[in-house]
């Protein structure tokens, strides 16, 4: 299917774009601010739309009407196609609240919902309050604005109430879903949690994470939480140093402190000169410590351009945690053997790894 993603620069947009990335089912164009104006021709060549572009800060007016706005140039576009388009809406349950934002979402639910008539699928997916990695703080959820201040060593005032979470990877799966369902509507569901037990988990991961020791990551939304956190920290906090304890029979070093969940081990030599990796994860926590010789760790983000290196070598052991949405390897720099040790917090399943292929060195557009 020749899908067509709006709001591509955005924080659900990019987490939709990867995971239809990584799916590898659907032909993917972007649509972002500086493409809108040619919405029209872009749509007269997709099979379905998924429509993410949003506007949720500024004047009332200004969200209200650009919301609107966005959803009605969706709509010109698709009934100037001249054939059948699937409509998948990112809408929010905030639809029709009485805010400027659920005004705008709610009328644009019905400029879209109007192309049925006119023989065109509209999928109305009602997403509940996102988080996840790489959230502006301040602007996407207050769960972003929390983690930039733990991570900054400031402890946020807290107004508590209950709060549903999803995170933006089960949003995204959710939209991609709504490319082939029969219904008109999705509702999905996320956690029900309290603010203030945001706050104190992260306050425990910053406490773990400090140390270079994993917390407990026992439960999905443990997980999700982990790595929206750790996305904030990168990279200016890595690599981790590790800390050797010599005496006269050699060196000990701990490479992994894990507080609960599954974890898995493994290792690997590398001969001079090649690489390993060149691929990314969309959950998994994975953990690189060179153990002997000297290597480049290499790290972009998904549909950026910047590379990112660490050199490591066994003499100063350290640790590396690979950020989910970025394509990682690793290279033996040196003449000797390399030996990395890896970790990851969930036992490899065949069925389901978690691990796509994509090369490092290579332009976003690529």
């Amino acid at each position: 299917m020749k899908v067509l993603l709006t709001g591509a620069g955005g924080f659900l947009g990019w987490h939709t774009r990867i995971r239809l990335h990584a799916q590898g089912e659907h032909e993917v164009t972007v649509v972002t601010r500086d493409t809108w104006a040619d919405l029209a021709t872009l749509v007269a060549g997709a099979d379905a739309v998924v429509h993410i572009a949003g506007v949720n800060r500024g004047s009332d007016a200004e969200v209200e009407d650009g919301n609107v706005r966005l959803a009605q140039d969706v709509t010109d576009a698709v009934r100037a196609a001249g054939h059948p388009v699937r409509v998948v809406y990112a809408n929010s349950i905030q639809d029709g609240n009485g805010t400027p934002y659920g005004t705008g979402k709610a009328r644009g639910a019905e400029a879209l919902g109007a192309l049925r008539a006119d023989g065109h699928d509209v999928v109305d997916v009602r997403l509940p309050n996102i988080f996840g990695e790489h959230g502006r703080p301040r602007y996407n959820s207050f769960v972003a604005t929390f983690v930039h201040a733990v991570a900054a060593g400031e402890t946020p005032q807290v107004a508590d109430r209950p709060v549903e979470l999803l995170h933006v990877q089960g949003a995204a799966q959710v939209l991609i879903e709504a490319l082939t369902t029969t219904e008109q509507r999705l509702d999905p569901k996320g956690t029900q949690v309290g603010v203030a037990e945001v706050l104190d988990l992260l306050l425990e991961f910053e406490a773990s994470y400090t140390t270079g020791e994993f917390p407990d990551l026992s439960t999905p939304f443990r997980i999700d939480l982990f790595n929206t956190y750790r996305a904030a920290l990168f990279p200016q906090r890595y690599p981790i140093a590790l800390r050797p304890n010599s005496d006269a029979r050699g060196t000990f070093v701990e490479t992994v402190r894990s507080r609960g969940g599954e974890g898995q081990s493994s290792f690997s030599t590398t001969v001079p000169g090649v690489t390993r990796g060149e691929h990314y994860h969309l959950s998994k926590i994975e953990r690189f410590a060179v153990v002997q010789g000297s290597a480049t760790i290499a790290l972009r983000r998904m549909f950026h351009d910047e590379v990112i290196e660490f050199p490591v070598t066994g003499d100063a052991p350290c640790a590396v945690d690979m950020p989910v949405g970025w394509a990682h390897n690793i290279t033996n720099t040196g003449e000797d053997v390399l030996v990395t040790q890896f970790w990851s917090h969930e036992l490899f399943r065949p069925d389901a790894p978690d691990t796509f292929p994509h090369p490092v060195a290579q332009e976003a557009q690529a």
